[in-house]
Order: C-alpha cells, then sequence, then structure tokens
C-alpha cells in the first residue's frame, strides 16, 4: 500500500513544483508585458502611480495570505531601529520599481531586460564596497561577459534612448543594493524577516512614499486616469490584473525558492529573460539586430558563468 502511495505522492509533489514554476513565469513575463503595453502603447505614461498601484495590490494581498489565510506565520516587528531599516529598504525598493517602470516608457522589453540581467555585477561590487565581501578571481572575471555583452547590446540596439537607459541601469542598481542592505540591515536572528513578511510591512510604507510622489511629479495622473478608463472599457481591469500580477511574482518567488532552492530560482530567471525577449519580440514587434541578440546572449552566459563560479569557488 505504501509503496503505491509513495510514487503517487512524488507525482503530485512534481505537478505542485511544476505548477508553481508556471505561475513564476506568467506572473514575472506578465506583469513585465503588461507594464510595457500600459505604459507605451496604452497612453497610461504614469510609472510612479503604476508602481503605487503595485504596492498596493501587494499590501492587501500579503495581509490577507498572512494574517487570514496564514500562508506563513506573522512576524513582529520588534523595535524602532528595525522599523527604520524596513523603510530604508522600502524606498530603495520603490526607487528600483519605478525606475524600471520608468524604463519600459522608453526602452523595448528585449533591451530592458538585457541591462537587468546585470544585476550580478552591481550586487558583486555593492557587496565588496559595503561588506568589503571578495569573490574568486574566477567570479569577477565571468561578469566581464555580463558588462560587455550589454555594451554590445546598446550599440545594436536600434531604440536605444539615453534616459531609458539612466533609468533602466538605475533600477537595476537600486536592486542590487536593496539585496546587499538587506543582508546588512536584516542580518541579525532576531530581525531576520521572510519575504512575505518583508513585503507586507514594505509596501505600505511604500504606497505613502509613492502617494505624494505621483501627485507632484503626475499632477495630472487622477484626470486622465478616469479619462482613459471611460475611453477603453477595459482600462480598469488591466491596472487590476496588473497590480494583481506585481503580487503574484513576489509569492510564486518565495514560494518556488521554498519548495526548490535559490539555486533552481537562478537559472529559472536566467531563461525568463530569454522567454520575456522572445514574447516581446513576437507582440511589441520591435526591431532586434545580430549586434543587439549577441549582446544580449553574451550577458546572459555572462550571468550563467557568474552563477557557476560563485557556487563552485563558495
Amino acid at each position: 500500500m505504501s509503496s503505491t502511495q509513495q510514487p503517487s505522492s512524488s507525482k503530485k509533489q512534481t505537478l505542485f513544483i511544476a505548477s508553481l514554476i508556471i505561475l513564476w513565469y506568467s506572473s514575472n513575463i506578465g506583469v513585465l508585458l503588461l507594464n510595457k503595453y500600459l505604459l507605451s502603447n496604452y497612453g497610461f505614461r504614469f510609472p510612479i502611480f503604476l508602481t503605487m498601484c503595485h504596492m498596493s495590490a501587494c499590501a492587501f494581498f500579503s495581509y490577507i495570505s498572512i494574517v487570514f489565510i496564514k500562508l506563513v506565520p506573522l512576524q513582529q516587528i520588534k523595535s524602532r531601529p528595525q522599523f527604520l531599516k524596513i523603510a530604508t529598504l522600502s524606498v530603495v525598493f520603490c526607487g528600483s520599481v519605478v525606475g524600471g517602470n520608468v524604463s519600459l516608457r522608453y526602452l523595448p522589453v528585449s533591451f530592458n531586460q538585457a541591462v537587468g540581467a546585470t544585476t550580478p555585477f552591481f550586487t558583486a561590487v555593492f557587496a565588496y564596497l559595503m561588506t568589503f565581501k571578495r569573490e574568486a578571481w574566477v567570479t569577477y572575471a565571468a561578469l566581464v561577459p555580463v558588462v560587455a555583452g550589454v555594451v554590445i547590446a546598446s550599440g545594436g540596439e536600434p531604440g536605444f534612448h539615453w534616459f531609458g537607459f539612466i533609468m533602466c541601469i538605475s533600477a537595476t542598481a537600486a536592486r542590487a543594493f536593496k539585496s546587499v542592505l538587506q543582508g546588512i540591515l536584516l542580518s541579525s536572528e532576531g530581525e531576520k524577516l521572510n519575504s512575505m513578511n518583508l513585503l507586507l510591512y514594505m509596501s505600505p510604507i511604500a504606497v505613502l512614499v509613492l502617494v505624494p510622489a505621483a501627485l507632484i511629479m503626475e499632477p495630472n495622473v487622477v484626470e486622465v486616469t478616469i479619462s482613459l478608463g471611460r475611453q477603453h472599457r477595459y482600462m480598469w481591469l488591466l491596472l487590476l490584473i496588473n497590480s494583481t500580477l506585481a503580487y503574484s511574482a513576489n509569492l510564486s518567488n518565495f514560494l518556488v525558492t521554498k519548495h526548490t532552492s535559490a539555486l533552481t530560482l537562478q537559472v529559472l530567471g536566467n531563461a525568463k529573460g530569454a522567454v520575456a525577449v522572445v514574447i516581446s519580440i513576437l507582440l511589441f514587434r520591435n526591431p532586434v539586430t545580430v549586434v543587439g541578440i549577441a549582446g544580449y546572449t553574451m550577458t546572459v552566459l555572462g550571468v550563467v558563468a557568474y552563477g557557476e563560479a560563485k557556487r563552485r569557488f563558495r
């Protein structure tokens, strides 16, 4: 009896993990493509307000998932310094998401993903500058094609835009800075939070930061959004789906890591960028060149080599 139950249980576990990976892929790629569609093709040119919608959804769904569904145990903030650390992370996280959304107004998704793939380079730089943590020389050598690939892709990108490129690089650097900062600020056992609880506390702080920023930097956002909602029947539905996918991307990221490993997530992430590029080219018909494809391929291979070198020489 137990021998027949074991294969059945194994199949269910495999199916469950496969479902999580599909959810992770569809959420991440879906929110990226919808961001591009709303910001570039739909006339909704408010990246700060869009990020505020994402953070509002993350705050709401995180509360439901943790407090009511009890997906993970609720972890309390234990001190004022811990709260200030979380608030700092939230502001940096806001900057990375807003920068990424702004860049999508000016750059095609394919090039956005190529630049975003350089996150390990910035992570290594910040880790060295802030913690004096050194890696093996082979690990640093693997970062050369990561950067070189983006330089090559930039030269071969027909839709290259300097402001969009600067915002994309800034967003990538901020994302790397946040991950290193998180390791430093929440390093003690008493302050560590799992990613779902961290999102629960970071999201409302992000909303409080983004509301005045949107009203000041995007002063006509409310009237234009209402006007677009009247013109396009599915405007509000798209915003709702987009915001829900933003939370789903964070949730599936946590679940895939929990049920597989951080290494599996890293490998899936490398493949996700390539899948997103192919889908975006098919959907948005943005022109690509052989030089651009070669540069992006070099960057992805460099990221893979960096991950492997870091694992072997840890």
